[in-house]
């Protein structure tokens, strides 16, 4: 609390706060707190209010702003404005705390408030807009009289209101701390001058929630204004508080495909917001309906090759990188200067750049999909050449997936997607997996295997809520999906007999529309192609047929599999490879078999490997050969 000046009444600007002591009544005694309020009202001119009300001193901007933004009653901002003295002001608390001894405290009761002269005093500070949209809020305990409850102004409003620059807790500020590209900044200037001029709001849509944070701090700073991220429901007071702060409210939304999510406007606040969602759902206001859309874009590649070069102005070409987004480029150019310099290399090569896409950081999938980090090599991957063929001409298609379109006619390039959805089918363990494995070791890309367990769920639409994440996520972080055991997913859809057939329908529809919409690369893999739903053929870019290997491809993949300290003749290995009928997988299980030895690993023998041999046609439920 300022003492009077000396200045002439009638050019003194005087706080509200001196004004609404000068309207209470008159304290009696000769106490120390008695004596300073009685010079504090002896000061205050009688149409100080009115002059007030005309010309506020430069510490009442905020709360005169508000007044009028708001049509506060008088009462209302009187109240607002010791409030928030008493929590800056120790003698102003003092004196409170004495003129409401014994059942108040340092700060204002409804009982002291209610004393102002002041018509409608009481209904305004019950029921006004100051305690609707939290600026004055009191305790709720129905216990204690009105006139003992105490009115508080929330912490950070009290310095907005003092012209301080704070953050609200439980909010998040944000910032562009990025290179932006041209497309990115010229489409979020576009959607600002649009909002420019009107209280309406717009939803901001991208597959990476970062990246669609980012497109809305672009928007507010087109604005001119500060964005704020509203974690969960707007706590009371925050609307105000974002007046001050000349900031854009930021929330988020979540709706599952198909879904409709009602967002509700903050309280208090009147300007334009924005709200962050993935691509699926649709999001709405009441009494406002759908809310237009501005869905943050993928870079083309010379935009992803410029930032890659702003990044890492002397590092490793980014010739060959996929569709990755804004802060996966960021993600990326980071990790590859991480690896140089765990390397003792200042300078990055082509080496740490594959490194730090094959970690593949930043990726987001969470819980939903594990990553794969083996690397295959072309030696490891033993194939019949039909399907090495197979498998390197789909390298190929997934290189070139962005410039394909280029070379057709325009009904191919109306619809086309980037995306590239290869099935492979073939009984298990044939090397399905480690295919996949090959293919993303090819690319230089993460393999992910999608969690089907994680995914998956029993409540009606929360897969498919997952499923949109996962994709959504996935074109973002250009990595290799892969959907081990796909039938589990894809499976034929049925006659619809009851409520569980019907959402089983509903959710092979949702994937058929997804997958073909995919702008990653999908690997799906199934022991029997009659499995999944005849719609997903004509989805599908490749189906790669997986065979049990032949006596020739056994041998191969024995070698492969026994490596060079084998203790086999050929004639042994011949043996085997010719009337031992068993797939990959069992062959790498007997492999591992028969180099544990008893006393720890050992070269394998014929005689432990026979033994391995038959305790792998045991498991399969089969009888050995009789060759063996």
């Amino acid at each position: 609390m300022r003492l009077p000046s000396t200045a002439p009444l009638q050019t003194r600007l005087w706080p509200l706060c001196s004004i609404a002591l000068a309207l209470l009544p008159k304290p009696s005694g000769d106490a120390p707190e008695a004596v300073w309020l009685q010079a504090q009202q002896a000061a205050v001119p009688v149409d100080a209010l009115q002059q007030w009300r005309a010309l506020p001193p430069p510490e009442d901007l905020g709360l005169h702003t508000l007044q009028q933004q708001l049509a506060l009653h008088p009462a209302e901002t009187l109240a607002v404005a010791l409030a928030v003295s008493v929590e800056l002001d120790p003698m102003l608390a003092r004196v409170l705390a004495w003129l409401q001894s014994p059942v108040g405290g340092a700060r204002p009761t409804l009982g002291l408030l209610y004393q102002l002269p002041l018509p409608g005093a009481l209904l305004a500070l019950l029921q006004g807009n100051a305690h609707r949209f939290g600026i004055l809020q009191w305790e709720e305990d129905p216990t204690r009289p009105l006139s003992e409850r105490s009115f508080w102004v929330p912490e950070p409003l009290v310095l907005a209101l003092r012209g301080l620059e704070t953050d609200w807790p439980g909010t998040r500020p944000l910032k562009v701390d990025l290179l932006v590209p041209p497309s990115v900044v010229e489409g979020a200037n576009a959607h600002a001058a649009a909002l420019r001029h009107t209280h309406t709001g717009l939803i901001v849509r991208s597959g990476h929630p970062e990246e669609a944070l980012l497109g809305a701090a672009l928007v507010a700073r087109e604005l001119g204004l500060r964005a704020f991220k509203i974690d969960g429901e707007a706590p009371r007071g925050i609307g105000p508080w974002l007046s001050l702060r000349k900031a854009l409210p930021v929330v988020h939304a979540a709706p599952a495909p198909g879904e409709t999510c009602v967002v509700n406007r903050v309280p208090g606040f009147d300007g334009p917001f924005l709200v962050v969602c993935g691509l699926d759902g649709t999001v709405t206001t009441e009494g406002e309906g759908a809310l237009p859309t501005w869905r943050v874009p993928l870079l083309n590649p010379v935009e992803r090759d410029t930032l890659w070069t702003q990044l890492l102005p002397d590092g490793p070409r980014p010739s060959s990188l996929g569709r990755q987004g804004m802060l996966q480029i960021r993600e990326l150019a980071r990790a590859t200067e991480h690896q140089a310099r765990l390397a003792g290399r200042l300078q990055p090569n082509q080496a740490d750049l594959h490194f730090a896409r094959r970690q593949g950081p930043g990726s987001q999938l969470g819980a939903l999909a594990q990553r794969l980090d083996d690397e295959v090599s072309d030696a490891a991957l033993v194939a019949p050449k039909e399907l090495r063929d197979s498998l390197e001409a789909l390298v190929v298609r997934c290189r070139s997936r962005e410039l394909i379109a280029a070379v057709l006619g325009p009904s191919v390039s109306a619809r086309y997607k980037p995306g590239v959805r290869a099935l492979f089918a073939g009984p298990s363990g044939t090397g399905k997996t480690l295919a996949a494995g090959w293919l993303a070791t090819q690319l230089g890309l993460p393999l992910y295997r999608v969690d089907l367990a994680a995914v998956s769920s029993k409540y009606i639409g929360e897969t498919e809520k997952n499923l949109a994440q996962l994709f959504a996520r996935a074109e973002h972080a250009e990595v290799v999906l892969l959907f081990d055991e796909a039938d589990s997913l894809f499976a034929r859809r049925t006659d619809v007999n009851d409520s569980n057939d019907r959402f089983a329908n509903q959710q092979t529809n949702y994937l058929l529309q997804r997958i073909e919409a995919f702008d990653g690369i999908a690997i799906l893999t199934s022991n029997s192609r009659g499995r999944l739903d005849t719609a997903f053929a004509r989805r599908l870019d490749v189906v790669i047929d997986f065979s049990l290997p032949q006596a020739e491809a056994r041998r191969a993949l024995w070698l492969a599999h026994l490596g060079p300290n084998h203790l086999l003749s050929d004639a042994q290995l011949n043996r085997i490879a010719g009337c031992c009928d068993l797939a990959g997988g069992h062959i790498l299980s007997a492999s591992l078999a028969a180099a544990s030895g008893q006393e720890g690993p050992a070269a394998p023998v014929f005689s432990t490997l026979q033994a391995a041999i038959q305790s792998e046609y045991r498991k399969a439920g089969r009888q050995p050969p009789p060759g063996l």
